[in-house]
């Protein structure tokens, strides 16, 4: 009989009484002033980490406002989707806002904070909260649903018991990890080093040989060769130079906006959401792209990544800084992001670069830039062909061992089971 066996059946052999949340625990009550807290005392929800290691500097930081104040040991818990299974078991005093809900331990002789954090971490409590979060676009956790989540409360021996069993395997579980990740890394790093170098010039080729047709070399401005025509970027479409934008512009909520330098950091060949945003009333005086614009970076300390694009496929218009430019036009967006990515493209845009140091491209030279326009459909049979060498790319490059992932499976299972208690009829 293991030890935890061995507690419940000493000191709960009637059952574990169930409680809802607000018997044990309550909203925060405090608060603080955005000026008192700085990036180390700060948590939104786009730095709450979805585990028990504490967590990274924010990238935006209030400056004025009240702010819900924490203290070391409550609970943090992400408030609106894509965050409502973020949560953080808080190890210093701070302060936070709307987006992000603070609970706070009535009486820790009863609950112990990393208890309480194992319970709202779980799988039954995130579809709880899924089931009854508000909202179209945005849905935000129910506050009152929440508070009457009923989880079972047992003696604080157990708790500790449980606590100690998830802590260590937790512990283990990155240990085995990053051993079979170190493993994998030993037997595997040459194959599959080889496998994607082999797989990226196979991309590369079909990519190029697929937007060369044998007219950009071969066929004058606006003639045709096979029905397809070779035009300017300036005659298909517009380049709209973008606006002021800082990093210091960013807020958590608001209009999505992308800021060229995260073009060739964090965006591929096209997105549908945006990493940051703006507020409501900076976006009213900033210029937006539309879906299907092409966002362009036309700014950079290399050549290579002068000209990185990202196709906007979004429903919603988003801002655009300064140092980007984007590409209004009627043709198929991700046929215009692939083409960027080009031989043939890179071989014409290296003739406009400028500059030392900072190396740019001025939207009237990309507007001289020619490019083969096709049918819509050709277009669309070209983007679905070079789609799925981008996904078997990807794919590669990015996928996680098979082990490593039941690994996490396996945690999570058993995390769920030992919060789990066979005979809980009891009340608190």
């Amino acid at each position: 009989m293991s030890r935890l066996d061995e507690l419940i059946q000493e000191l709960c052999p009637d059952g574990v009484p169930n409680c809802s949340l607000s018997d044990v625990a309550e909203y925060s009550k405090l608060r603080t002033d955005a000026e008192l807290v700085d990036d180390t005392s700060y948590v939104g929800v786009d730095n709450l980490l979805p585990n028990k290691q504490g967590k990274r500097n924010s990238e935006y930081v209030p400056t004025e406002g009240r702010l819900t104040a924490f203290v070391c040991g409550d609970v943090l818990i992400g408030n609106i989707r894509p965050y409502l299974k973020k949560i953080w078991l808080a190890t210093h005093d701070g302060g936070t806002n709307g987006d992000v809900l603070v609970i706070h331990i009535k009486d820790r002789n009863k609950v112990q904070p990393e208890y309480l954090y194992y319970v709202l971490s779980s799988d039954a409590f995130f579809l709880y909260d899924m089931q009854y979060a508000k909202g179209a676009k945005m849905p935000r956790g129910n506050k009152d649903a929440i508070m009457d989540y009923k989880f079972s409360v047992p003696p604080l021996e157990v708790q500790s018991e449980i606590v100690r069993i998830l802590d260590n395997f937790t512990e283990l579980t990155a240990e085995l990890t990053a051993e079979l990740t170190a493993e994998l890394t030993a037997e595997l790093t040459a194959e599959l080093t080889a496998e994607l170098t082999a797989r990226k010039k196979q991309y590369e080729h079909y990519r190029n040989k697929l937007f060369s047709f044998n007219v950009l070399n071969c066929a004058t401005v606006g003639n045709s060769l096979n029905n397809i025509v070779v035009m300017p970027l300036g005659e298909v479409g517009i380049f709209t130079r973008g606006s002021g934008l800082q990093k210091k512009d960013f807020t958590q909520t608001g209009v999505g906006c992308i800021h060229y330098g995260q073009i060739y950091t964090h965006y591929g060949t096209y997105a549908n959401r945006t990493k940051t945003f703006v507020s409501q009333e900076f976006a009213k005086k900033a210029r937006k792209a539309k879906h299907g614009d092409l966002i362009i970076a036309t700014t950079s300390e290399n050549d290579e990544d002068v000209c990185k694009a990202v196709a906007w496929l979004g429903d919603e218009d988003i801002a655009i800084s300064s140092d980007a430019c984007f590409y209004t036009h009627s043709l198929e967006p991700k046929y215009v992001a692939y083409y960027f990515q080009t031989e043939q493209f890179q071989k014409q845009k290296r003739g406009f670069i400028t500059g030392t140091k900072v190396r740019r491209v001025n939207t009237s030279d990309l507007a001289k830039i020619k490019i083969p326009v096709p049918s819509i459909e050709e277009q669309r049979r070209i983007v679905s062909i070079l789609d799925k060498f981008d996904m078997l790319t990807t794919s590669i490059s990015e996928g996680l061992p098979k082990e490593i992932e039941l690994r996490r499976k396996q945690y999570e299972y058993y995390r769920n089971q030992l919060l789990s208690f066979p005979d809980n009829k009891a009340t608190a």
